[in-house]
């Protein structure tokens, strides 16, 4: 059955059906949720732990100047 012949069929019940469907499908759903828990996920803290201490934002200054000497270059 498809999930249209499924909503088909709840439109034709009473109000009172519809609510009793609901409580016997509601803990079901309740049920698959609790089974299928995703499994933790590893932190991304300390992720780059392993690269060592960063550069300083004095070198990050010189090696910007240095790269950006040349620029604009006239040979182009």
């Amino acid at each position: 059955m498809t999930l249209e012949v499924v909503l088909n069929l709840v439109k034709q019940l009473s109000l009172g059906d519809k609510l009793r469907l609901i409580k016997l499908v509601v803990p079901e759903i309740e049920q698959e949720l609790v089974a299928k828990r995703p499994t933790p996920r590893k932190s991304l803290w300390g992720l780059c732990a392993d690269l060592g201490t960063a550069p300083s934002a004095t070198y990050i200054d010189e090696v910007r100047k240095a790269e950006w000497a040349n620029f604009p270059r006239e040979d182009i």
